[in-house]
This record gives structure tokens, sequence and C-alpha cells, in this order.
């Protein structure tokens, strides 16, 4: 095999950063102070620890680390977090996994819950999309493995993101940065923050993104994949008393990219006729994709491409200090809306002439925490409410060559286009989602050296929603009509097996009691152990992508919901520093084991690629990580993170009805083997210009299975060593310069097969400069 590889980005960039208007001259010599010992604070139990007293597996990314390597947005991070996947064929059609579990990857059912939560200054965002916008003034990126609850608002049964931004500060700073790359790329960022009153301070941040398409269009004579974002920030701090400080915060994000589009990589045979598979149609309508080998990432997609991604929302945090402890507040309230355009026929035929499912969310959420720190015991306390509403109004129309396309080759229908040209689907789909919990931990110090960590949680989830679809269609006469169950037209007979109408009211609701325990020993100063034991509960999910019918056409009810997932999760870990703490080396061990895991089954009733949920019986992960980093002098980290991670092992699915054999691909066995090893030294030089940084990358992913078929396996993908180069200048301002270009491998983040061509299509995800 003939290894592939391309540069694929190179990056400059620019930075400008006005520094506090009354530093002090010792500042680079505490910073260096800091670097020695080694101390990384974290608040990943809702209380400021060094990472290496923390008894979870956390990462953590402070905003040296996220500036000196480029990334933006979350799915950038994945090349520095291993254990962290991000899936996307366009921002609503997005999922985070930990560990291999999260979120099954293919077209977003609102119905489920995410396994993964994302929290950014304490607000839970409840829509993946969240995680495709632009970082604007990051502090610091935690990345939490294994089921959280006890100690954060939302229960999430993969772990969390915790994001946390700068705050406004008392003293004059700000910051501007500007970077350009290949494909057309700029970025711009600028932020200023500074007092307003003695009390009173302001932070402002704004980020413009551009950059021309990855994949060129054959069809339309235009790069598509672009990037066009924008995103807005503010917060205000009062510090209305010595003990009593409030935060009130906003931001506004834009995408208007043209996007999405994939890249033909194969087609998988289905379980239908000969005449019926990929070769046979595409021969029969003279059709040829504009090349077989994705590395040419051309496409010929005939459809209009759009995807308009709003999202924005305000809250206030209330912080204060009781001397005892801590109460905090966060009340927040955020907005989501998705404009969207797609061609879910992956190909330059006119099969689906149009397919959108814009879509309007709203959340509410409130969280109420106490925190108090003792010499004994500490203990977090807190309340969680959430509320959303989600309104979507899809549509998806049929072309010209879809009759010949999706009906029997062997039916005379079939050489007719009027019979399903114009055919249209209006979908109307709602949900209302609330959700009320209880959680709390406690950290029992035993003695000096052995703590016993116990934490609960009792939610409450409702949901209730709706699901209709409307078919029209062009009867046998050349007149209009509604497709019905009852209408014995051939031509209405042949519509309603390709868009079904359907119409179906479901709720579910539940408790649950989620906990965990967790014993951490001391062995010494520089080594700790522990060991953990949780249960946790994703809740159940409500199908709204549609279910299938039954012979009389009625909607299958038995499965318009699912049941929650129970995950019983084990944990033992091993964190030491040696060396004068230069060097540190973490260790965990973990297994996780799934009871009703909810997947995604393909339903040959619809005629694009989306699926209803199932239950599957049994999912088991387990794996083994390290993280290791080495600070060979004071001013020169070297850090690396090799970490494999997890084989997942799953049950077969239940036997997926017999209406919706026939259209997807061949399924194996649902075994689904992963491994991660990324290394990225960071080696720092004194020079004239006070710091010159060289951080070269390498990263790699073993085979992997992102959806339920061999076809789509996706190779093993390496990152070969390109440097990203940091030099910076301290002066009354301070100058900083970076470049960076990436080597890649197989570029692709993940495969998808669909049911109404059968293709196998790809998403390229090009590194670096030019995030997917």
């Amino acid at each position: 095999m003939i290894a592939r590889f391309l540069l694929l980005a190179s990056v400059a960039s620019a930075s400008i950063i006005l520094p506090a208007a009354h530093a002090q001259d010792t500042a680079p010599q505490e910073a260096d102070a800091a670097i020695v010992g080694g101390a990384i604070v974290v608040t990943a139990r809702r209380r400021a620890e060094e990472l290496q007293d923390v008894p979870l597996s956390v990462s953590v990314l402070n905003a040296d680390a996220i500036e000196q390597t480029g990334s933006y947005n979350i799915q950038r991070l994945t090349q520095l977090q291993p254990t962290l996947q991000f899936y996307s064929t366009n921002p609503r059609n997005s999922s985070i996994n930990i560990r291999g579990i999260g979120a099954p990857l293919g077209l977003t059912n609102d119905g489920i819950e995410q396994g993964v939560g994302i929290y950014i200054d304490q607000v839970y965002y409840n829509r993946v999309a969240a995680a495709t916008l632009d970082f604007v003034d990051i502090e610091q990126v935690e990345v939490l493995r294994g089921p959280q609850g006890t100690l954060y608002g939302k229960n999430t049964t993969a772990g969390a993101i915790n994001i946390t931004t700068r705050a406004p500060s008392f003293s004059y700073e700000g910051k501007a940065e500007i970077s350009v790359g290949n494909l057309g790329f700029k970025q711009a960022k600028a932020t200023v923050s500074g007092p307003i009153t003695d009390r009173l301070a302001v932070r402002i941040g704004a980020s413009v993104t551009d950059r021309n398409g990855t994949i060129y269009n054959v069809a339309t004579d235009q790069r598509v994949n672009s990037q066009d974002f924008l995103g807005l920030k503010g917060s205000l701090l009062w510090k209305a008393t010595d003990t009593l400080s409030l935060t009130l915060s906003g931001d506004y994000n834009l995408q208007n990219p043209v996007c999405c589009a994939q890249i033909y990589a194969g087609y998988g045979p289905t379980q239908r006729a000969a005449n019926r598979q990929y070769p046979a149609l595409t021969a029969a309508l003279g059709y040829q994709v504009p090349s077989t080998n994705p590395y040419d990432r051309l496409t010929d997609l005939d459809a209009a491409l759009r995807a308009r991604n709003e999202m924005g929302g305000a809250s206030l945090r209330a912080e204060w200090d009781l001397g005892a402890g801590t109460l905090t507040s966060v009340s927040a309230y955020r907005y989501w809306d998705w404009q969207p355009s797609n061609d879910r026929d992956f190909t330059g035929l006119d099969i689906t002439a149009k397919s959108q499912n814009p879509t309007q969310q709203k959340q509410w959420t409130q969280e109420l925490r106490y925190a108090q720190e003792g010499q004994t015991i500490d203990f977090v306390v807190g309340a969680f409410a959430f509320h959303q509403t989600i309104h979507t109004t899809g549509s998806q129309v049929q072309g010209a060559d879809a009759s010949a396309w999706l009906l029997n080759p062997s039916s005379p229908l079939s050489q007719i286009p009027a019979v399903l040209e114009g055919l249209t689907a209006d979908n109307d789909i709602r949900l209302k989602n609330s959700s009320a919990a209880l959680f709390g931990q406690l950290t029992w110090h035993l003695t000096d050296r052995l703590s016993l960590q116990p934490g609960l949680r009792l939610n409450y989830d409702r949901k209730t929603g709706s699901y209709e679809s409307a078919v029209t269609g062009t009867a046998s006469d050349g007149t209009r009509q509604t497709v019905t169950f009852a209408s014995t037209d051939p031509w209405i007979v042949a519509q309603r097996g390709v868009l079904a109408p359907q119409s179906f009211d479901a709720r579910f609701s539940d408790w649950n009691l989620s906990w965990d325990l967790t014993a951490s020993y001391e062995v010494s100063d520089d080594v700790m152990a522990y060991a953990t034991w949780s249960r946790a509960f994703k809740s159940g999910g409500i199908n709204l992508n549609g279910v299938p019918l039954d012979a009389n056409g009625n909607p299958q009810l038995d499965v318009a919901t699912v049941k929650p997932e129970k995950v019983n999760h084990y944990e033992v870990g091993l964190k030491t520093q040696f060396w004068d703490k230069r060097a540190t080396l973490n260790l965990s061990g973990f297994w996780t084991e799934i009871r009703d895991y909810q997947a995604i089954v393909n339903n040959g009733q619809n005629s694009v690629l989306r699926g209803y949920l199932a239950n599957a019986d049994k999912v088991r992960v387990r794996g083994i990580e390290a993280d290791f980093s080495v600070r060979p002098t004071g001013s020169a980290p070297m850090p690396a993170a090799p970490i494999p991670t997890p084989n997942i092992c799953a049950s077969p699915m239940p036997p997926a009805r017999p209406n919706c054999q026939a259209d997807r691909p061949a399924r194996p066995p649902a075994t689904y083997p992963a491994s991660c090893c990324p290394a990225s030294p960071n080696i720092r030089y004194p020079t004239a210009w006070n710091s010159t940084c060289l951080q070269p990358c390498w990263a790699a992913t073993d085979n992997f299975i992102s959806a339920g078929t061999a076809a789509i396996a996706r190779p093993s993908r390496r990152t070969r060593p390109a440097p990203s180069i940091w030099i910076s200048r301290d002066t009354a301002s301070t100058i900083c310069v970076w470049a960076s270009a990436t080597a890649m491998g197989s570029t692709f983040m993940a495969g998808c097969a669909t049911s109404l061509t059968a293709i196998i299509w790809r998403c390229w995800q090009p590194r670096r400069a030019i995030p997917a």
C-alpha cells in the first residue's frame, strides 16, 4: 500500500498583547517558578485544585497551549486530546465522544441526549453545534473522562468539556491577533479589558474567520466547505462587596459558510437485487463521479449548499463568600438557529433536489451550588434545572432522476421521471424537555493520606415530542394529491414507498439515581493512587426522525421512545511526579459497561441517511491511558501524551424490522478497535526575542468503524512531525509570531453510508489551519 501524505496547511500568525497597566517587573520570574513547580490548577471538582491532587482522569489545556498550537475550536483540540473525538458532517450533525462513547454518529435526532456535556463558564450547552464555534478569549479547557453528574449540572455518562474564558480585569489590557494561511485562510481576534469603576470591570472580545473551501465542486465551479465565522463576547464583573461578585456575560456567534459536501470514497453492497446496486444504477443513468480518488477533493453536488448556524445567549453568575463556604448561582438563557440546505443523495444526479431541516432551539438553565472545605470534610451540594424547546420544519423534494434510481428497474414506473419528480415531504417536529436534579459530593479525609469521596445525584427527566410528515405528489392523472395509504393510484402507491406520511406523539419521563464512590491514597508527596466505581444514567429519548410503519401505514409506537442508558463504570489510576516535579506520569485503566445503549438503526423507509433510535442490549468499553510530560529545564517544558484509547465491544442490535433491512449495507460484528498515540514535545529556547518555542507534533489513530458496516471503517491516520514555531518578544507590549504546517496520512474524519445510493462518503478533516 502506498502511503499518502499531504501538506495540508501552513499558517503565519502575529499577535500584539498589551499587558496589565501596572505589571510588576518580577512577573516573568514568577511565571518561571510556576513552570518549575509543575502545578496546574483546575476546577474540575468545582473548586480550585492542583491537577495532580484530583482523583479522576482529566486533561488540561491552558491559554498558552491553545494559542501556540493554533487551536481555536473544540474540533481542533482533538489533535491535542486523543481520547476526545469530534465527528461532524455539518454543525447540526455533529457528535462528541470521549473514550469512544457519547453519542452515535449519524444524522442528529433531536430526541436523544448527548453523553458528553459542554460547559462554557459553568453554563451547559445542550447543542453540540457549540463545538464548531471559534474560541474567544479562552483561559483554560478541561476534558473530564468518565461519568459526571454528582458535580456538574447536567448528567453525562461519557465525560465533560469544561471551558473557562478570561474574566474582566481591573487593570487595562488588550490583545490583537491576525492569522493567515493557505486556501485564503484569514482570522482576526481582539480583546480589551479594564475597569469602569473601582468595583466594575468589563471585557469584550471578537473573532472573525474566513477561508475558501477545501473541496471543489465541478458542477457549480465553486469551492465548498468554506469558513465564514463571526464571534462576539462581552462580560461585566461587579464586585458588589468584598464577598459578593456578579458576572453578566453575553455572546453571539454566526457561521454562514458554503457547506457541507462530502467526498466519494466508494460504495457498499446492499441486500437489494443486483439491478438495484450502485454500479447497475449509475451505468443505467450514465453517471460517473468526478473522481474515485478522495484525495482529489472533488464533488459534483447539484443542490445548493448552506450551513447557516447562529447561536447566542446570556448568563448571570453570582458568587457569595459566606465565610465557611461559597454559594454560587448560574442563570442562563441560550438560543440556536439552524438554517441549512443539503444535497442528501451525495451525487450530481437529481435524485433529491432539496433536503433541509431548519431548527430553532431555546434553553433555560439554573444551577445553585454550595461548596465548603474543611480540615476533615469537603463537600459540594447543588440543584440544577433545565428546560428546552426545539422546533424543526423539515422539507425534502425528490428530483427528476429519483424514479430511475429509487424505483425497481423492472417496474415501468422507473422509466417515468414524473412519478417521483416533485414528490415532497414537509415535516413538523417539536420537542419539549425538562430536567431537574439534586446532586452532591463529599470528600472525607480519613487520614492525612487516605480520602473517601462518595457522590449522589437524583435526576428527573420529562420529554414530550411530536412528529408529523405530510407528503404530496403527482397522481397518474397529472394532478397534485396528498399521498395517503388509502389511495390505490399506482403513482401514489410508488411514492409512499419512497416518502411515507406519518404522524405521532410520544412522551417519556423517568426518575433515576446516580452515584459514585472514589477512594484515593497519597503513597507519597508525589504519588497518588485512586479507584472509582460509579453508576450513571443517560435519559431516555424520543424518535423524532420518524419511525417504521406497519402494514397499514401506522407508526409503530413501540419504537417511538428508547429506554435510558444504564452505565457501570470502574476505573483505577496512578498520578506521579518525579525528577524534582519536572516529570509527570499519570496512568489509568477503565472498564465501562452500558446497558440499553442508544444506537441509530438505518430506516429503509427514509430515502436519505436517517435512522431511528433503538437500544442495544450491552456495550462494553475498556482501555488504558497514560499521560506523560517532562521539563528538562525550568524554561523548557516538553510534554508528551501517549494514550491508547479503548476497544469498544457491543452486543448485536435487536433484529431489524423487515421493512428496514433491504436498504442498509451489510452489518459486520459491532466491534470498534481504536487507539491514539500523540506526542507533542514543546521545546523552548531563550533568545534575543526572549522566547522561541518549537513544537513538533505526531499523532496516530488505528482503524475504527464509525457506523455499522465494515466498508465505512476509517483506516489508520497519522500526523507526521510538522513544527509549530512560536516566537515572542517581551517589551512594553508583547509581539508573538507563530507558524505551523501539518503533513497528514489518511485525513478523513469519519465515513457514512447512505441507504439512498449505497455510496460510502467520507468527511475531509484538514488539520491546523483548515478545520473542517
